[in-house]
């Protein structure tokens, strides 16, 4: 199951309704399970730097099936993988990049930049988790 293209709007939507909730313009891409990009919003404001880091954020959560922050965790220097953060045409460690699940399978991911990290989160798992909500 990957995510189609009415849904990807779906998570921006509820991503954007978050960040406004928030008052943080952010950047969102949202990627299928191929990791490859099916969405992106640059919100008016937004940092134009931040939509690369969007992007890696969803893309670093697809290559290892988790979220950015997890990953991050094996990026530290002191986790002994020196280098592993330049793999992958790089790799981006903290928060704001998860799976977004639908029926327990995961079916593309989104990464959200442009807030402090804590935002980004928040930002990312109102998106992340549309597909859950009971």
């Amino acid at each position: 199951m990957e995510i189609n293209l009415n849904e990807s709007r779906q998570v921006v939507q509820q991503a954007r309704a978050k960040a406004i909730q928030l008052n943080v313009n952010v950047n969102i891409a949202i990627l299928d399970t191929g990791g490859h990009l099916k969405t992106f919003e640059r919100m008016d404001d937004a940092f134009l730097g931040s939509m690369d880091i969007a992007i890696k954020k969803a893309k670093t959560a697809s290559l290892f099936r988790t979220s950015s922050e997890n990953v991050g965790e094996y990026l530290k220097p002191e986790a002994g993988t020196y280098g592993m953060v330049n793999t992958n045409n790089g790799l981006v460690g903290f928060a704001g990049g998860l799976p977004i699940l639908k029926d327990k399978r995961i079916i593309g991911y989104i990464g959200v930049s442009g807030g402090a990290v804590s935002e980004d989160l928040q930002i990312a798992t109102a998106g992340a988790e549309i597909f859950n909500q009971n």
